[in-house]
C-alpha cells in the first residue's frame, strides 16, 4: 500500500527519487510503469498493478471500439522505468511536460499506485480533494 506524500526535485537529467520506503526488491527487479494520469499528474504502477489494469481493460470476448480507444490512449503513452542505484527513475520529457513538472515535485501515495505531481498543481489538487472528501464519504455511507 502506497501512502503519504514526499517532496523532491527533478534533476537536470529528468530523474526523480522514489521514496525509500517504497523501494522494494520487486520494484528494483521489475521496474515501474509511468502513465499520464487523469488530472495532469503521472501515475506510477508496480508491474503487478499495471498487469491488473491491463487485464481489466482486455478481459472479455469482444473489445468495443471505445475500449480499444482507451487502450490506445493508455498503453501508447506508458513507459517502463527502472530504479537506478540511487533509487531514482527517469521521467520522460513528454510526461513531465504533460504534468507541468519542471523542478519541485510531490510523489503522493494513492493506495495501489503512486502519483507524481508538480508541487504547485499538487497543492491545488490536495486542497480540492480535502474540501470534497467529507461530501464524498457521506454519499458512500448512504449506499
Amino acid at each position: 500500500m502506497f501512502i503519504g506524500e514526499y517532496t523532491y526535485r527533478v534533476d537536470e537529467k529528468g530523474r526523480v527519487p522514489i521514496p525509500p520506503k517504497f523501494r522494494s526488491e520487486e520494484l528494483k527487479k521489475e521496474g515501474l510503469i509511468l502513465s499520464p494520469g487523469m488530472e495532469k499528474c503521472i501515475t506510477i504502477y508496480s508491474l503487478p498493478e499495471w498487469k491488473k489494469l491491463a487485464d481489466s481493460l482486455t478481459s472479455g470476448p469482444i473489445i468495443s471500439s471505445k475500449l480499444r480507444k482507451l487502450n490506445r490512449a493508455i498503453f501508447s503513452t506508458a513507459f517502463h522505468a527502472e530504479l537506478d542505484a540511487q533509487g531514482r527513475i527517469m521521467v520522460p520529457a513528454n510526461l513531465r511536460q504533460y504534468a507541468g513538472i519542471t523542478d519541485d515535485v510531490v510523489i503522493a501515495g494513492a493506495n495501489t499506485y503512486l502519483e507524481l505531481w508538480s508541487k504547485n498543481q499538487w497543492e491545488t489538487e490536495k486542497a480540492e480533494c480535502q474540501a470534497e472528501a467529507s461530501q464524498i464519504l457521506e454519499t458512500l455511507e448512504k449506499h
